[in-house]
């Protein structure tokens, strides 16, 4: 059998840029999401919840720290992806850009504004005060433009590709250099296949998007309000929008295993394959609407089960495949230790979380412990690529024993978190809960949630370990 080798080049000129902007977005949202970590806790302290001028401030604080460090981050690297396969319409993408920046600070000086009697609903927890909806308004038209124009462009970026490729193959065959033909032709097949599973992300987010306008167009408004609306507002798109996230780990699963040394014996036809395998239940997203009221439960449970039974069609032999080619892989080099790692657990930590998804039965933490494997999981991917894109985007080489174990700290101190929860949800312990509401009586709830908890700490400090790193390699060089 033959291996292949699947990577991107990484763009120069406005391209890299654009690149850098928008992993710079996905950063600083990390970083306010950990700000907001930060006064929650103050929130609930002695003498500090006292400065506060609103009483329900922790659920506030709450709402943009899910915000920023699930939807912002994940999108704004979405944006990084994207910005790797397309070469036109920048002033829109550049504009796409700027709005999901401004909406991202409008979002983050909200809770500061008043008492936003904050909604904890699904997906895209809101605070019901004007700005917000503002902030979160700028960021999703920003959004919008940036995959209607991404969708546009990868197009003409594709037969830009075809043709640089076979430039570069008539040169070498009129060499008479076979072999390094051969090898070229390989290159770019498995660049390819990497360029459509980015695509098929495209897809899937142009697909959630208009799910959400639907949603929108379908809730009678007049009739349905509260915290009910918003989770049939996001229900539909929150589901679609999951698909791509987990499209671009996939990407991010090869590209990692590439560098990391593994031996990937799969033909990047089948690769292809599976990416289509991977989007194609979103295509049953009309069907869904079509047939069911947004406000009937046929309509959740049909989203319910396209995410439970068609999210891991193509993560499970992705999965194995990468797992097997880790196994026949070499020695890595030092330098490329912290994506190894991050690949690892990534991997283990999405397939825990896919198994834990079928083990859920009724609304308790088992909930929040499959669907945190999963977005873990997904963070953990894209961490990796960052120190892998770091040098290349033309900042400094990311070294060192903190690089290499940030990883793996990050990724068992979620794998203690997730199994936490899961042990204490299998004993009746209710999500959205705290303290005494949670009714931790027994010793295996207590156990459970206590495993939670030491889990969450490492992760947290996993977590400020990769920002410190990145952000250190971003100094200006000598």
């Amino acid at each position: 059998m033959k291996a292949y080798a699947f990577t991107l080049q990484v763009p120069q000129e406005n391209a890299r840029h654009l690149t850098i902007g928008w992993l710079l977005l996905a950063l600083a949202s990390l970083v306010i999401g950990g700000l907001f970590t930060i006064l929650i806790v103050l929130s609930r302290t002695p003498f500090f919840n006292e400065i506060i001028p609103w009483i329900d401030f922790f659920h506030t604080a709450l709402v943009v720290h899910v915000d920023m460090t699930v939807v912002v981050w994940f999108l704004a690297f979405a944006g990084v992806f994207w910005s790797l396969i397309t070469y036109r319409h920048f002033f829109w993408r550049w504009l796409a850009l700027f709005l999901c920046v401004v909406g991202t600070l409008v979002i983050s000086v909200a809770p500061f504004l008043g008492d936003g009697h904050p909604l904890m609903n699904n997906y895209v927890p809101v605070l019901q005060i004007p700005i917000f909806f503002v902030g979160l308004g700028i960021f999703g038209v920003g959004f919008t433009i940036l995959v209607v124009f991404s969708f546009i462009s990868s197009f003409t970026s594709s037969q830009r590709e075809r043709e640089q490729n076979s430039s570069h193959v008539s040169t070498s065959s009129t060499t008479g250099e076979r072999g390094e033909n051969q090898a070229i032709e390989d290159q770019a097949r498995g660049e390819k296949a990497l360029r459509f599973g980015i695509f098929t992300a495209l897809l899937t987010a142009l697909i959630a998007i208009i799910a959400l306008i639907w949603s929108y167009v379908g809730i009678p408004s007049d009739k349905i309000g509260g915290q009910y609306y918003y989770e049939l507002l996001f229900w539909g798109s929150g589901h679609i929008i999951q698909f791509t996230h987990t499209q671009l780990m996939l990407v991010a699963w090869l590209w990692l295993a590439t560098i990391s040394g593994a031996v990937l014996y799969i033909n990047p036809r089948v690769v292809i394959f599976l990416f289509a395998l991977g989007a194609a239940p979103t295509l049953l997203t009309p069907f869904i609407y079509l047939t069911y009221d947004v406000t009937s439960p046929n309509h959740i449970i049909n989203f319910t089960w396209l995410m439970q039974y068609g999210g891991g069609l193509a993560a499970l032999p992705f999965g194995l495949i990468i797992a097997l080619g880790i196994l026949k892989s070499k020695p890595v080099p030092t330098s490329f230790r912290a994506e190894k790692a991050a690949l690892i657990f990534s991997i283990l930590l999405f397939g825990v979380g896919g198994i834990i998804g079928f083990l859920i039965s009724g609304s308790n933490v088992t909930v929040p412990a499959h669907y945190h494997g999963s977005i873990v999981g997904v963070t953990l991917a894209f961490m990796g690529l960052t120190y892998y894109l770091m040098p290349r985007l033309g900042f400094r080489e990311i070294s060192g024993k903190w690089a290499q174990w940030q990883p793996t700290i990050y990724g068992t101190g979620q794998l203690m978190h997730v199994l936490g929860l899961a042990w204490s949800g299998g004993y009746g312990v209710q999500r959205k809960t705290a303290g005494a509401a949670q009714g931790l009586e027994g010793l295996q709830q207590q156990l459970g949630m206590g495993l939670m908890g030491l889990g969450g700490m490492i992760a947290i400090i996993g977590g400020i370990i990769f920002l410190v790193v990145v952000f250190l390699a971003m100094r200006p060089q000598r």
